[in-house]
């Protein structure tokens, strides 16, 4: 998988273009009536009020504190950048609240407190525990850091926790773990080398030897050298691991160690070093963006090096957001009073036995890997694995109680774990996973309006994250010109010019296959090689001869304009096959599909049946999503014997008939299919019972593009689509006057799209 490059006016843009920032609040309750407001503020904000002055702990049952969290700064040791300021240092904290609410559905204040005083950081931090359910401590230098944690861990009665000491520290743990049972050691026999002395490492080192591995075996380095008990001045934090053991440089104390954990900086590590470690080496250089040993480099040295790293485009990632925000729900949700350590051993032991088990297709998929098992490559789970939320927390969970520290303890697992699932919205980070699983095996797109802007920008984010591999068709002097202008990154992307001389051998022979196709359908060779010089044309025949592997177009023709040369050149899966279309609508119950949304006015009950399977075999291979189908009429189970409905109710019939594996049901109202309650009590014999509808079919065309149409402008969904189904090869068709975020969606799902019928094929 490529490594994502994230250039430096797109990270700009991306936090000024719209709102400024990337988090906003918003209320959870009614605010449309006068009585709305009454109940929020005055008077009827007195009686909760009053409750909690009767009894504090109602805080909880009244307010929003207890999904709350304050992540705070003072931005003296942010990221690689180091002593910035709390100003510079919000990007950064709203980010971390941006993953709290993805990853855990967790509520996050950020807070940069102008202070590089110890005891005032405190003095104010302490001052917010009545906000507040919990409080995470971000990008404080060391040894500010431990004295700030301590002391508040001490003073305050609710979960404390410095990220950037436990978060790798504990994702590490796990690896580790997992790392030791792969190379078949023991911890208690292995000997670590540390490259690294901050409060990341020496966290680390607290949470090895809680699994076993002995302090004697441990030998430390910073940027003086070896960490020995002769040197002065030596911190408490930097005692704590000092040795008498004669080494002064990391390539001496190198020699024989089972385990190296870099948390330093890039390329300290030599393949000399590597060479003289023990057989079956652990290696976490953990440095970013460069590891203090390369991956490339490792691999080459050694084939029984065991590796992780903290980048995404490795193996065994070390990614703190395996951790913090399964953690901090779980304290929140037993209402503990603090992290303690055995909260956070119940965390490493829960990622490392997650890794163990079998890995679910969802995840496989969304790597686009044949298969992910346990092994010298797999002993950290994977960002994207769902598994994560239920079990981490409720791990977190229980240690709380078990330790004593849970003040709300919790009795029903089971409703536990599934309230879990329903905090996230069930969206199943549908975009991230598409995004991951594109990466894996870019696909060649061709862009037949390569002379838009807006296509340009999409395709050099889809080049830079590694989604796809642009093909540009248009005037090559005008796209450059572009390219110059926007001071885009495009400029070893092959551009072909359909109209140009040096275009004329694949226009001909492209001319010469169209004729052969259709030349009983309209066509002479005159007319066949006019039609090549056009670019949607000349691009769907370069997805039909393989020389592209999907084509993207209509940003700025008609539908029909686009989809006309692509039914002619590719044409349908199969004899009788339809094509359709469907939107995916990303909404706040989860993902939604709307089918048939562009294509078939006013299909008949075969042709919605078959549309409905097209978008149920979609969004099962595409989406990795169990589909459940719903036929939407004005009538529900034959209340109406009106032509219409009648129509839909036969679909139905036909689809239970033809496809019985798939769950679907119908004619159906659309607030029954979305009301639980109303559908058991009227319909309980409903196939849709305990099985809310995710596919929806629409009777006509009309009524299903101005569902899709309403939510989009509402702002009720974000829509991705249309998404052509039922072509032989990958054809996606933009709507008129995209956006850049619309079109690179769009990439993805031509990229994944392709993935999957390159594989049919092979098979």
């Amino acid at each position: 998988m490529a490594n994502s490059k994230i250039r430096i006016q797109d990270a700009l843009d991306y936090h000024t273009k719209g709102s400024p920032g990337k988090i906003e609040v918003i209320p959870t309750k009614a605010t449309k009536t006068q009585r709305d407001l009454a109940l929020a503020y005055s008077p009827g904000v007195a009686e909760p009020c009053r409750k909690i002055a009767d009894n504090v702990e109602d805080v909880y049952k009244y307010t929003a504190k207890g999904n709350l969290v304050a992540v705070i700064s003072n931005g003296t040791a942010v990221l690689g950048l180091g002593d910035i300021g709390p100003e510079a240092s919000k990007p950064v904290m709203e980010g971390k609240g941006l993953l709290f609410k993805i990853f855990a559905g967790i509520d996050v204040f950020d807070l940069e407190l102008n202070s590089t005083n110890v005891e005032e950081f405190i003095t104010v931090v302490k001052a917010l525990e009545p906000t507040f359910g919990g409080i995470n401590l971000e990008d404080i230098k060391a040894p500010d850091c431990f004295e700030i944690e301590r002391r508040l861990k001490e003073e305050l009665n609710i979960p404390i926790m410095h990220d950037d000491q436990h978060g790798t520290a504990i994702i590490s743990g796990a690896g580790l773990i997992n790392a030791l049972k792969v190379v078949n050691k023991k911890g208690a026999d292995v000997k670590v080398v540390v490259s690294g002395a901050g409060a990341s490492a020496i966290s680390c080192m607290k949470i090895f030897l809680e699994l076993g591995i002995s302090r004697k075996n441990i030998i430390v380095c910073d940027s003086k050298g070896v960490i020995r008990n002769d040197r002065e001045n030596l911190p408490p934090s930097k005692k704590e691991f000092a040795t008498d053991l004669d080494h002064h440089k990391l390539e001496d104390a190198i020699v024989g160690a089972d385990v190296f954990l870099g948390l330093s900086q890039g390329n300290v590590m030599t393949a000399e070093m590597l060479k003289n470690m023990a057989p079956n080496p652990i290696v976490f250089a953990l440095a970013n963006p460069d590891p203090e040993i390369g991956y490339e480099l490792a691999m080459a040295t050694r084939d029984d090096v065991l590796m992780a790293t903290g980048r995404s485009d490795h193996p065994n990632q070390v990614n703190n957001v395996l951790g913090f925000p399964f953690i901090f729900r779980g304290a929140l949700d037993v209402r503990a009073t603090e992290i303690n350590e055995a909260m956070k051993l119940a965390a490493v032991k829960a990622i490392a036995e997650l890794a163990q088990e079998q890995v679910p297709e969802v995840v496989i998929k969304a790597y686009n890997k044949d298969n992910i098992t346990f092994g010298r490559d797999y002993i950290i789970p994977k960002p994207l694995d769902p598994r994560l939320l239920t079990r981490v927390a409720p791990a977190v969970a229980k240690a709380a109680m078990d330790s004593g520290v849970a003040k709300n303890p919790i009795s029903d697992w089971d409703a536990y774990k599934t309230s879990l699932v329903k905090r996230l919205g069930n969206d199943d980070q549908i975009i991230r996973r598409l995004t991951n699983k594109a990466k894996q095996h870019p696909k060649r797109i061709v862009f037949a309006e390569a002379e838009d802007y807006r296509v340009l920008k999409a395709a050099q984010i889809a080049l830079d994250e590694g989604i796809a591999i642009p093909i540009l068709l248009g005037d090559e002097e005008k796209i450059k010109g572009l390219i110059e202008k926007h001071q885009l990154d495009l400029h070893d992307t092959k551009i072909i010019n359909p109209q140009a001389k040096t275009s004329q051998e694949m226009v001909s022979r492209y001319a010469h296959l169209f004729f052969e196709k259709r030349q009983r359908r309209g066509y002479n060779p005159y007319e066949a090689e006019n039609e090549m010089k056009k670019r949607n044309y000349f691009g769907c025949m370069m997805v039909e001869t393989g020389e592209a592997d999907a084509i993207i177009s209509g940003i700025s023709r008609k539908y029909t304009q686009t989809i006309k040369p692509s039914l002619e050149i590719i044409g349908t899966a199969g004899p009788g096959q339809k094509v359709s279309s469907m939107y995916l609508m990303l909404t706040k119950r989860g993902p939604l599909f709307f089918t048939d949304t562009t294509m078939i006015p006013n299909p008949t009950s075969e042709e919605l049946v078959q549309i409905a399977f097209q978008a149920a075999k979609a969004v099962k291979q595409m989406m990795n999503i169990e589909p459940k189908v719903a036929f939407l009429a004005y009538s529900n189970f034959g209340s109406s014997d009106d032509a219409e409905p009648k129509l839909v109710r036969k679909a139905a019939a036909l689809m239970k008939e033809n496809y019985p594996e798939i769950i679907s049901d119908g004619e159906i109202q659309a607030n029954f299919a979305f009301n639980q309650e109303e559908l058991k009590e009227n319909y309980p014999f409903s196939d849709l019972v305990n099985n809310e509808p995710n596919v929806l079919v629409f009777p006509t065309l009309t009524s299903a593009n101005i569902a899709y149409k309403l939510l989009q402008v509402m702002k009720s969904g974000e829509a991705i689509g249309p998404i052509i189904l039922g072509m032989k090869r990958p054809v996606h068709i933009l709507q008129l006057g995209s956006s850049v975020r619309e079109v690179l969606n769009m990439i993805t799902i031509a990229t994944v799209d392709a993935q999957i019928k390159s594989t049919i094929e092979s098979l």
